[in-house]
């Protein structure tokens, strides 16, 4: 029950107030079938995405096939996501104020159908992330904070919006006080927080462990959070298991081409997805973000935990065969089109 924060991973959600009404993020919906929002709380960038053939070895110069600046940035990414994917969500984010990347970072999250009332302007520039994007879709990836790492202080209007959301969702790209902070608070009004482990490579405090329903971390992010090995399936399971002995009450791990791992947690037993495989991967950038977001939005639905594996690796394929992170999302329509054909 959402009221003692235990998401019923493996049983259909009570959906009286949460039906599935969306199918763009456009979608009206009558005050009767009103669906508490995801709140996404985290990072907003400006994608520098140069096309590279390879990295370049110490003191090599290598040319850039060209320069393109995209939206970015795991909290807008994931916002996005969820909204394509058809559910109500609002962003909780800061953009620099004199920054003339910001109005095309805003643009692109209010084109996606992102509720942005609760993000503000601070002084400075935007978040940036330089990604050199090598053949084959891998990335490397510079971030600058910029505004994501600027003072945050949270209005009574947006502490009103996260104590009274379906679900928290947020990432290691502000600072961990703010995740911490934001996590209480939902904690205390029994609202369900989601961590995707992606940003920062410190430990996570015990505190916000103790706080999160759902953490998702990538394989080489769950090695660096435990000190652990994650080479194989078993080793995998271990480590997830180590941070739910410190209070995590799932832990959804990412394993790329191989797939995704559940540890549903209370008893119940891991549940094991193969990846839907795409038939070229362009750029993998954002595709771990969409993967967590569109599995917050199965969840919240009311999907079992199975189906909502399903969804969110459906949503990943569809992200890995467009360049960019914002722009490769994909709509409720393709990932339904997808689910349908396999």
């Amino acid at each position: 029950m959402l009221a003692s924060r235990r998401l019923h991973l493996n049983t259909k959600a009570r959906v009286s107030s949460r039906r599935v009404v969306a199918i763009s993020p456009r979608a009206a919906l009558t005050d009767s079938m009103v669906q508490k929002p995801l709140v996404v709380v985290g990072s907003v960038n400006a994608d520098l995405v140069l096309p590279i053939e390879r990295l370049p070895r110490p003191g090599e110069t290598l040319a850039a096939a060209s320069i393109e600046t995209v939206p970015g940035g795991k909290g807008a990414n994931q916002a996005a996501a969820a909204a394509r994917a058809g559910y109500p969500t609002s962003f909780i984010g800061q953009f620099g104020r004199d920054d003339p990347n910001a109005t095309l970072l805003r643009g692109a999250l209010a084109g996606c159908g992102v509720d942005l009332s609760h993000a503000v302007d601070v002084d400075g520039p935007c978040g940036t992330a330089l990604i050199l994007l090598q053949a084959g879709g891998e990335n490397s990836i510079i971030i600058v904070g910029g505004a994501n790492q600027a003072a945050w202080q949270l209005s009574d209007s947006a502490r009103q919006l996260l104590s009274g959301a379906g679900a928290v969702l947020l990432q290691r790209e502000i600072p961990e006080s703010v995740n911490l902070e934001v996590a209480l608070l939902a904690k205390a009004a029994g609202v369900p927080v989601f961590l995707d482990a992606g940003g920062v490579e410190g430990p996570i405090a015990p505190a916000l462990l103790a706080c999160l329903d759902v953490l998702s971390p990538n394989e080489t992010e769950l090695a660096r959070l435990t000190g652990l090995p994650t080479e194989g399936e078993e080793q995998v399971r271990a480590a997830a298991e180590s941070l739910m002995a410190a209070g995590v009450r799932s832990v959804l791990v990412k394993l790329g081409a191989d797939g995704s791992l559940l540890l549903p947690g209370a008893g119940s037993e891991p549940i094991r997805q193969l990846a839907i495989r795409a038939p070229e991967v362009v750029d993998t950038t954002g595709a771990g973000d969409c993967f967590t977001a569109t599995y917050a939005v199965a969840v919240l639905e009311g999907q079992d935990a199975a189906s909502a594996l399903r969804f969110a690796s459906a949503a990943g394929c569809l992200c890995v065969q467009r360049r960019g992170a914002m722009p490769s999302l994909p709509s409720r329509q393709e990932v339904e089109a997808l689910l349908a054909a396999q």
